[in-house]
């Protein structure tokens, strides 16, 4: 019996200050989408219409609207970062269609037609923050891409940092695609800040790393570079010592050792090739496949309202770890993790929590752990208060 072909929608650039990250998305997409095909557990076939917008923050909307409007998807995977996922939400929002989003985001949005894969704030952000407050310094110095992800993560590390008594030393913006990153990086070498936060995505942050490496070697200078976004393929890209030493946050590493992971890294290498490395956002892409898969066949429809309810509280043993969607937020369930990158291109994985963390867009509460002080949960209840305040 042939299978019923379901078309689902991709929205990745090919071309731009990330493609580089994007690509490496949309090849997680088509192992995916194969591996899904290839099964006979799913009596239908998924049919991937791919859009390239090229980096251009406004050509997401004109490629969502031709997918939906053209080929008639109900379900899109993609957009990298959140400038993209921002152009796409109003359309998503009005014709009702679920965007599967995989990439970490800032968190402060829950809409009803977005699928939210990859790490929320209290994933990402807060236990990199907490772990240099508790074990680096109070002080530092910010540096990134100027747009929503780098506003609200900083945001949240200024209160953060202020409410343990540290300092912002500085917040230094670039233009996405910016690749001077000159005077920065002498602002750096001149204040010589314990600990420097880089939220700059793509290009900018690839050649930030290897200028600030160059120069905290040549003038002596040491600092910790923390990150929520590095991974594999752009520490291969940055190159071994200047990509070395970071901290990083994240849900997925190529170095986790559950079974899961080691059988999806040997897939990944046997496909891309042995000098390949999974990607972070990659792997999110590759989660959002599988659990949109899983929520058709459980509905036995592509109706957005019945994938929605089937995708709900399935638990999936992905890569990361056990993942599944919150119905009180449509976040997902994730296991944060810390690590420490090197100089042969991979993470030395130093901290984990104990159990996949309920997703807290808001920061409206936090579990509490030994690592949690008292300010830290009237901080966040603050800033929720604040967003609140601002969407009414």
């Amino acid at each position: 019996m042939s299978k019923s072909r379901v078309p689902i929608g991709l929205i990745f650039s090919r071309s731009g200050p990330y493609q580089m990250m994007a690509g490496e998305m949309l090849k997680s997409a088509q192992m995916a989408i194969d591996e899904i095909n290839g099964d006979d557990q799913f009596d239908f076939q998924l049919v991937p219409h791919l859009r390239d917008p090229g980096g251009v923050v406004a050509a997401y909307h004109t490629a969502c609207e031709d997918l939906i409007r053209d080929i008639g998807v109900d379900h899109i995977v993609g957009c990298y970062t959140s400038a993209s996922r921002k152009q796409v939400l109003p359309i998503i929002e009005r014709t009702d269609r679920l965007l599967w989003h995989p990439a970490r985001y800032e968190g402060f949005e829950c809409s009803d037609n977005v699928i939210y894969v990859g790490a929320a704030p209290n994933h990402a952000v807060v236990p990199l923050i907490r772990y240099m407050l508790d074990h680096l310094a109070h002080d530092v110095f910010c540096v990134g891409s100027n747009y929503v992800w780098t506003w609200e993560t900083n945001r949240v590390t200024r209160e953060l940092v202020s409410g343990a008594g540290g300092r912002i030393l500085a917040e230094r913006l670039l233009d996405l695609g910016e690749l001077n990153v000159a005077h920065i990086v002498e602002e750096i070498i001149s204040r010589r800040p314990p600990v420097v936060l880089n939220t700059l995505v793509g290009a900018s942050s690839y050649t930030f790393m290897r200028a600030l490496s160059a120069a905290t070697i040549r003038a002596g200078v040491t600092t910790t570079v923390l990150s929520c976004s590095l991974c594999e393929p752009e520490l291969k890209l940055i190159g071994d010592v200047a990509a070395a030493g970071c901290i990083t946050s994240s849900a997925y590493f190529e170095s986790i050792g559950l079974m899961e992971n080691r059988a999806f890294v040997s897939r990944w290498k046997d496909r891309y090739g042995t000098d390949s490395s999974p990607s972070v956002d990659g792997q999110s892409t590759y989660v959002s496949i599988m659990l949109l898969a899983r929520a058709i066949k459980r509905a036995g429809s592509t109706g957005v309202n019945a994938v929605r309810s089937a995708a709900a509280n399935h638990r999936f043993e992905s890569p990361q770890g056990p993942v599944w969607v919150d119905p009180d937020n449509n976040h997902c369930f994730l296991t944060p993790r810390l690590a420490r990158s090197t100089t042969a291109g991979q993470f030395d994985i130093f901290w984990e929590a104990d159990t996949p963390q309920k997703p807290d867009p808001y920061l409206s509460a936090l579990d509490a752990t030994p690592s949690v002080r008292p300010h830290d949960v009237s901080i966040l209840s603050s800033l929720h208060q604040q967003r609140i305040r601002r969407m009414n």
